[in-house]
């Protein structure tokens, strides 16, 4: 099977302004995205899906394969499958989020693993074990519950599942009860070729969750589960405490 990672990256962020140039270490973020990306053993290609010329600038500098996508573009997933359709013998995509600097090479060849052992599924994430309260009902933290093999069920901003009755002894459960899901998908390619043609449904409304939409049009994503997983960029205090590892690494 042959595998692309791609990294869509746009200028505009909310919370951190710019964040993906930000580069306080020596290189901008997105550079260091994409050298954590180039660590997986089963990606064929890591390419950065930019929507602004100072991007793509960053781009050529750390050396990285790029494509300018639609700067009106809706979603990364939008990026993607415009990548996708300039890509007719690449077999499946992984949505890397650009402000992901520690992820892992082996988290992305797990999920990659997870799509090719499930031939049913159109798509293949990852979610990691929720052992905090703050985490458990913060919104911003997305949940996600499985079937017994591993297909996702549902994923919302609220706490699932809903316990009539507490019980501490969920937090050290094993198979874990809660379940944060991870921003990395793999998807195959004539599923993301046809996701123009899946309009926005209910649940995605209600929830502001696009992968919503996948499961109520009745597509299957196959879940796996990694033990911990790096702390994405949104706020400048995330961004500290990236520079603080970063140094302390001495790298």
């Amino acid at each position: 099977m042959q595998v692309e990672i791609v990294i869509p990256a746009r200028l505009a962020s909310t919370r951190l302004p710019e964040k993906l140039l930000l580069s306080e270490t020596g290189q901008p973020l997105i550079a260091h995205t994409y050298q954590a990306a180039k660590k997986s053993r089963l990606a064929n290609q890591v390419t950065l899906a930019v929507d602004h010329p100072r991007l793509a600038e960053a781009a050529q500098a750390c050396g990285a394969s790029w494509v300018m996508t639609d700067p009106d573009a809706q979603s990364g997933t939008d990026r993607i499958a415009e990548v996708a359709r300039s890509r007719p013998q690449t077999d499946a995509f992984v949505n890397v989020q650009g402000d992901e600097p520690e992820i892992q090479g082996s988290a992305i060849d797990q999920a990659i693993e997870l799509l090719l052992a499930h031939p049913e599924c159109s798509v293949a994430t990852l979610a990691t074990p929720i052992r905090n309260r703050r985490d458990l009902e913060d919104p911003a933290c997305v949940k996600v519950v499985r079937s017994q093999t591993g297909e996702a069920l549902y994923f919302s901003r609220s706490v699932i599942p809903h316990p009539r009755q507490w019980d501490e002894g969920y937090w050290t459960a094993n198979p874990p009860v809660y379940l944060q899901h991870l921003g990395i998908y793999v998807y195959r390619r004539e599923f993301l070729l046809a996701l123009n043609e899946l309009p926005a449904s209910p649940l995605e409304q209600i929830e502001k969750l696009e992968q919503l939409r996948f499961l109520q049009a009745g597509h299957r994503i196959v879940v796996g589960v990694v033990q911990s997983a790096p702390r994405g960029i949104d706020t400048r205090e995330d961004y500290d405490a990236f520079l603080g590892r970063f140094r302390e690494n001495g790298r």
